[in-house]
């Protein structure tokens, strides 16, 4: 599976009141490993950022008055994302702005949703921790991610973060909604309302070393028992029965 983990920061908190997006970071994982590609852009957002959001992300806003316009990162931008499974925190604040864009960018670009699904982590934190803090620093804190280096908020930083906390929350899961029963349509369904986690197990195989020592212990277990223990009676009566299904 090929996930995009986003975070965007923006001049306000109101996309339908004009606030527009200054910046984009993404981290892309495959079957939840990152494998070291991002997407990461300030834009100018044409008009001036809040105090509140200058704030909370230090940017101002002159450092932004030479940098690229949505429309001129929009075609990039959705060919990193197409296809995958976008995790984001509080998606529908982020896919709300987005979605703002991509209409100011012209009707050829649709919605997000046109182009990948959401798994929204915040929705995920307050099913998993109900009644407690499930902001991003909060979640960090209680999965034990390091976030000392935050300071402010910023896209790629607070993306490579939640791609932490995304794979610590999930680390003990393999799907809560049944996915592996599920078909290929409903395990890639939007979800900005609902929860769905679809994730392959990972797999974990002895060293060689670990071996020996194992077949050491089943030995000794052999000598004191008189006789072949249980554990390897076992063993050998699944590899009879696997020789079995080959024959037929």
């Amino acid at each position: 599976m090929r996930q995009i983990v986003l975070d965007t920061e923006t001049t306000g908190l109101e996309a339908h009141l004009g606030h527009r997006l200054i910046e984009i970071g993404a981290v892309e994982m495959i079957e939840r490993r990152p494998t070291g590609r991002t997407f990461h852009t300030y834009l100018n957002p044409e008009r001036a950022i809040d105090e509140g959001a200058r704030a909370v992300t230090g940017i101002e806003d002159a450092f932004l008055l030479d940098k690229p316009f949505f429309r001129d990162k929009v075609d990039e931008f959705l060919e990193f994302i197409r296809g995958a499974e976008l995790i984001i925190h509080n998606a529908a604040f982020d896919v709300g702005f987005l979605d703002a864009e991509l209409k100011m960018a012209g009707p050829q670009y649709g919605r997000i949703a046109d182009h990948a699904t959401v798994l929204d982590t915040l929705l995920m934190a307050r099913a998993m921790y109900p009644g407690q803090r499930n902001s991003l620093d909060a979640l960090c804190k209680r999965l034990g991610v390091d976030n000392a280096h935050r300071d402010l908020h910023g896209g790629l930083l607070d993306a490579q973060l939640l791609a932490d906390v995304y794979i610590a929350m999930t680390s003990g899961q393999v799907a809560l909604d049944f996915a592996f029963d599920a078909g290929a349509d409903d395990r890639h369904a939007n979800v900005l309302g609902d929860i769905v986690i679809t994730r392959r197990p990972i797999v974990l195989r002895a060293s060689t070393e670990e071996l020996e020592r194992h077949a050491q212990r089943l030995d000794a277990i052999d000598k004191s028992a008189g006789g072949q223990s249980i554990w390897r009676k076992l063993t050998a009566d699944d590899a009879r029965a696997a020789d079995a299904e080959l024959v037929h």
